[in-house]
């Protein structure tokens, strides 16, 4: 053993050893990948927005009626036939039971909840050239990143014994403004595209993630408390394009299909990090550091595109299933110094093994038809994976929804439930993580036509 009495002050590169020492046995291991990863605990496949899609299990390639067909199907929006403004509110509950295997007393439910605006939009229709097309503008919020754990982490060695409380919490969203444009090229064809923004918006288009560590140790029998806190923020700005076609086959069948473009992001990241040590009885072996930097980076965003189908059986029900695939292997972080290390396990790409997901998903919808008013009831099933080392993460879900519309009103409301069990082992692999998952989230949205 290392004598800390007197050999430290005789010797100051001891605690920079001890420094080290403490960070390699797990002080900070924890959060490591963290500024090598990207952190969404939210669906990585997110199609569209709205009340009515959610509520049909977002089931909605092909049906896209409403406005929100500008992030579902660009192509649908020619059925919209009156100008129309719709707003969608959110709710997001998430709870999530971690699994440390290293370390089971970090085990535990952790949960985090948010409100914020999911969608706005403004459509206008209007014919040119003997063609029914029509325009909108639109506002998604597309990505949430919020989730806030806490939970104590013990280590200890022959040498050194910690024990610590782990403070982590991150916040933020990614949201894109559009421009759509729909044009009906024949009877039963109809073909529109989205222009989106990636820019701040409504709400900072940026995540920040801050983790926060304390507790007290022993070094060879000396006691000693520390504390070491990391601040990373990231700025997201980019641009891509949603590309639709809409074919009504029959009076009963329609077909859709989209295309989002991969394009890369410009990412821009502030990181610092500052610690202390504190030895009582030995005042000359305490430490204390801090550092910033400001980094530009690039985020890869990968390609995906779905293809639905919906059968309308009568004037009152309809019946729609989609399946959607995303190029997750094409999802790649690059640092200011050009290394490329996937976004999902935090390892280089050389060393990943990430493959696509397909999201599936079905869903319903049935009209109470009454004079003056008609009330719809919905509903739904879905997988949706999250892309993971090895082999997707399995998500399941369904929803339910409901409405009413009166003259030029229309309110909608939707839950959806979602959940995976055994997920997440990407996350922190040199922990042995894995969680179970139940996201319950709700939308209501208001549509007025004009």
């Amino acid at each position: 053993m290392y004598p800390i009495s007197g050999s430290v002050q005789k010797h100051p590169l001891l605690v920079l050893f001890f420094v080290l020492m403490m960070w390699s046995a797990g002080l900070n291991s924890a959060f490591a990948q963290a500024l090598q990863r990207i952190e969404i605990p939210s669906s990585l496949n997110p199609v569209g927005s709205g009340a009515r899609a959610l509520g049909m299990g977002g089931a909605f390639i092909a049906v896209a009626d409403d406005a929100t067909a500008a992030s579902w199907n660009p192509g649908g929006l020619i059925q919209l036939e009156t100008p129309e403004v719709s707003i969608v509110g959110a709710y997001c509950n998430r709870a999530e039971n971690n699994f440390f295997g290293t370390n089971p007393e970090a085990s535990g439910k952790q949960n985090v909840s948010d409100t914020r605006i999911n969608y706005l939009s403004a459509a206008y229709p209007f014919t040119l050239f003997g063609h029914n097309m029509i325009v909108s503008a639109n506002y998604q919020n597309l990505y949430d990143f919020n989730r806030e754990w806490g939970f104590p982490l013990m280590q200890e060695s022959e040498r050194l014994k910690t024990g610590q409380d782990v403070g982590f919490k991150q916040e933020g969203g990614l949201s894109a403004f559009g421009i759509a444009y729909c044009a009906q090229m024949t009877p039963t064809f109809s073909f529109g595209f989205t222009l989106n923004f990636w820019e701040d918006g409504i709400y900072k288009n940026k995540w920040e993630q801050t983790t926060r560590q304390t507790g007290t140790g022993t070094f060879v029998g000396n006691p000693f408390t520390f504390e070491a806190l990391s601040h990373d923020e990231f700025s997201f700005s980019g641009f891509n394009v949603n590309l639709g076609v809409l074919w009504n086959v029959s009076s009963s069948v329609t077909l859709g299909a989209v295309f989002k473009t991969p394009f890369k992001a410009d990412l821009r990241h502030e990181s610092a990090f500052s610690y202390f040590l504190d030895f009582p009885q030995y005042p000359s072996a305490n430490s204390a550091d801090s550092t910033a930097y400001v980094e530009e980076e690039h985020l890869d965003m990968p390609m995906s595109y779905g293809l639905g189908i919906s059968c309308r059986f009568s004037d009152r029900f309809t019946a729609s299933a989609d399946i959607y695939r995303t190029e997750w292997d094409d999802f790649v972080l690059t640092d200011a110094k050009g290394n490329e290390s996937s976004p999902i396990t935090g390892t280089p790409v050389s060393e990943s093994n990430i493959s696509p997901t397909h999201q599936i998903r079905i869903g319903a919808e049935y009209l109470f038809i009454n004079p003056g008013y008609v009330v719809p009831v919905r509903g739904g099933i879905f997988y949706d994976p999250a892309p993971a080392e090895g082999s997707p993460d399995n998500y399941f879900g369904f929803s339910l929804g409901a409405g009413i519309a009166y003259g030029r009103f229309i309110f909608d409301i939707a839950y959806q439930y979602r959940f995976g069990n055994d997920v997440g082992g990407s996350i922190l692999r040199n922990m042995q993580f894995s969680q179970d998952i139940a996201e319950h989230t709700v939308y209501s949205s208001i549509i007025v036509h004009f």
